[in-house]
């Protein structure tokens, strides 16, 4: 099967990106180099185009009710323009994805939109449809992921430069609110939000403006090597990589975002979630600092001081920020605590480790 292409990817060719496969589509690894890229974001400003991120319209008399079934949050308590991060989950209570579900003002075309992650859209489409028919709702839902590019502006700078792009005000929007605001030739769907620990905007666009929208931020054009170096510095989950249904399920609590479950709701998976939260969980998702000179990657084993396995890395990274290798994982309940000493199975050798909080700080801050 082919790969799926954004919509700049010519674009992006021309401006000298490398690409990788992620998640069924090409997109731009790097421009010039991820340290580059993760410097300006952590310094001052760079764009990330995110397109392979889906987009699913929910409209209707029961598209709250819908939306309210399948995810862990409440978004009953979502005003217009809000939004809020939450799981989807199945019977299990395991992690199927994680998203963000924004409530449309009154007079859009639809009630909410939700963001499932890459290659994740057509099934998340699916289980909408199948839930929605089964439990006989009144809803519309529409995988709309081709209909738009999406842009994050992110670093200190980037809500100085989205505010000079804009032709109108964008400094009433708080962290996770949005609202469509006019950029150039199109209205564009604007969020406070983003996924590298800065100041920030995502902007949903209409496809064919794409290019146009896009040449309006003068800043460092960044590919998904630096997102996820900055992800990781602030112990964000990946999907598919830090939980995965098949491979790694995790629920909530274990992943750490138990606060995105309320359990006062009803949706697919509380009752296995109440038993979690009512009995504790297992084991616990955490930082990792290595003491010894290596670089932990996705896949190896966490053991004790005597060598007994007692968990896996799933991400890490040389941190650009703090020259230091980090790594995220999940270790039993007993081992969570920062400070603990850990090691990590490195080709072979037994290197030292220390569990560490996240976002990751340097030792001297």
């Amino acid at each position: 099967m082919s790969l799926r292409k954004p919509p700049l990817r010519d674009a992006h060719d021309a401006e000298g990106a490398t690409f990788t496969e992620f998640g069924g589509w090409e997109m731009p690894v790097e421009f010039d180099s991820i340290t580059a890229e993760h410097d300006a974001v952590r310094e001052s400003a760079g764009i990330f185009d995110v397109s392979h991120m889906g987009q699913i319209e929910v409209s209707g008399p029961d598209a709250e009710a819908l939306t309210q079934q399948l995810t862990t949050n409440d978004v009953t308590a979502l005003d217009a323009g809000d939004s809020q991060y939450s799981m989807i989950t199945d019977e299990s209570g395991a992690i199927l994805d994680d998203t963000v579900v924004y409530r449309l003002p009154e007079d859009a075309e639809a009630t909410f939109v939700f963001v499932p992650n890459a290659g994740h859209d057509a099934e998340t489409y699916d289980r909408w449809v199948d839930h929605r028919d089964e439990w006989g709702l009144d809803a519309e839902v529409t995988n709309a992921t081709e209909d738009y590019a999406m842009f994050a502006v992110q670093g200190p700078d980037a809500p100085d430069l989205v505010a000079e792009a804009a032709e109108e005000s964008v400094s009433g929007l708080s962290s996770f609110e949005a609202a469509f605001v006019e950029f150039g030739p199109a209205d564009c769907w604007t969020a406070r939000t983003g996924y590298t620990g800065e100041a920030g905007f995502e902007l949903m666009v209409p496809v064919e403006h794409a290019r146009a929208i896009w040449d309006l931020f003068d800043c460092q054009p960044c590919g998904l090597g630096a997102r996820d170096t900055l992800r990781l510095e602030q112990g964000f989950l990946l999907s598919g990589q830090d939980f995965d249904a098949e491979d790694n399920p995790r629920n909530p609590y274990e992943a750490g975002v138990g606060f995105t479950v309320k359990l006062d709701t009803e949706f697919v998976g509380r009752d296995a979630l109440e038993r979690v939260a009512e009995e504790g969980r297992d084991e616990a998702f955490v930082g990792l600092k290595l003491v010894d000179r290596g670089v932990p990657r996705h896949g190896y084993d966490i053991t004790d001081d005597d060598e007994d396995v007692i968990g896996q890395v799933t991400s890490g990274t040389m941190s650009p920020t703090l020259d230091e290798p980090i790594a995220l994982g999940y270790v039993p309940v007993e081992y969570a605590d920062p400070g603990t000493t850990v090691r990590v199975v490195i080709r072979g050798q037994s290197k030292k480790a220390k569990i560490a909080s996240t976002p990751f700080e340097s030792e001297d801050q």
